[in-house]
């Protein structure tokens, strides 16, 4: 059994298809059949099933995806936390809020690769509910998140920023005009909100079912930002949002963002780790450039 076997296993258990597995590490579809199969050899079972076009993972592969996961997880430490160069490398899987990468995260991963060039970063976008998973598994190193406080007995909190959420209009819009606004005042507005499994929404309908406004007028959702700004600079409703994702609209006037004067919406900038994750150097790097 080899790493380079587990790999294989592990992006055909993903990708439930033995060609974008071949593809996607640029193997051959022959070399990608072989390895499986010498895995299976040794370990005496399938560990996937072939219906017609389908590819299933089987019990015993299940099994064995727990194993890789961790195996695939501690490789990589290997390479960070081994040798003694005094220079960082290796690979760091980051799951991230998409609301991070619109000014934050490009700047920091600049300074980041110009700060330690041999360590190559893989990102990928992640949801709240979705992270302790993800972090247990193996999937992620750490997660740099934009929520509300995530409490996990699995997780170990390294970082936090208290961010901000806001309310964002065209300057036409006639809540632009207002000197302030409350959850009244948003009743009969077009609301463009994040989407159904985003924490934002959940915590801005909560506060307005306590507000007994029970059938708020939602236009549009979608878990895109960029899409939310789009549409309330054209005047279709006022997005509710984090102000970081803004900043350039704010700036360049097309659009507003509202003076809210109800509920506080706690949020925060978060980098997270599973409980039972070595921080390696190349994760307090990334840490000790967003604290500066």
């Amino acid at each position: 059994m080899t790493i380079t076997q587990l790999e294989t296993f592990r992006k055909i258990a993903e990708t439930r298809n033995f060609t974008s597995a071949a593809n996607s590490l640029g193997y051959a579809q022959s070399t990608v059949t072989m390895q499986i199969k010498q895995l299976e050899d040794e370990l005496d079972c399938l560990l996937f099933e072939r219906l017609g076009k389908t590819i299933v993972v089987t019990p015993a592969g299940e099994r064995l995806l727990l194993y890789a996961d961790k195996m695939l997880q501690l490789e990589r430490e290997v390479f960070m936390i081994v040798p003694g160069t005094g220079e960082l490398s290796g690979v760091l899987k980051l799951g991230v809020s998409e609301s991070l990468c619109y000014n934050r995260l490009p700047a920091l991963l600049m300074q980041y690769k110009n700060k330690y060039p041999k360590v190559d970063i893989r990102i990928q976008f992640v949801m709240h509910d979705t992270i302790p998973d993800q972090l247990k598994k193996g999937e992620l190193d750490f997660a740099y998140t934009l929520n509300p406080l995530i409490e996990d007995e699995n997780l170990s909190l390294l970082y936090r920023n208290q961010e901000t959420l806001g309310f964002y209009v065209s300057p036409d819009h006639p809540l632009a005009k207002k000197k302030s606004i409350r959850e009244e005042d948003l009743k009969d507005t077009d609301l463009l909100l994040t989407g159904h499994n985003c924490s934002f929404r959940h915590m801005l309908l909560k506060d307005f079912e306590q507000k007994k406004i029970l059938t708020p007028k939602i236009a549009m959702e979608t878990s895109s930002k960029e899409i939310l700004k789009q549409f309330a600079s054209n005047g279709l409703g006022a997005a509710f949002m984090p102000d970081m994702v803004a900043e350039e609209e704010v700036k360049n006037g097309s659009l507003v963002r509202l003076k809210w004067e109800g509920a506080d919406f706690p949020i925060y900038s978060q980098i997270l780790v599973h409980k039972d994750k070595k921080v390696s150097a190349a994760i307090r790097g990334f840490m000790e450039l967003l604290q500066s």
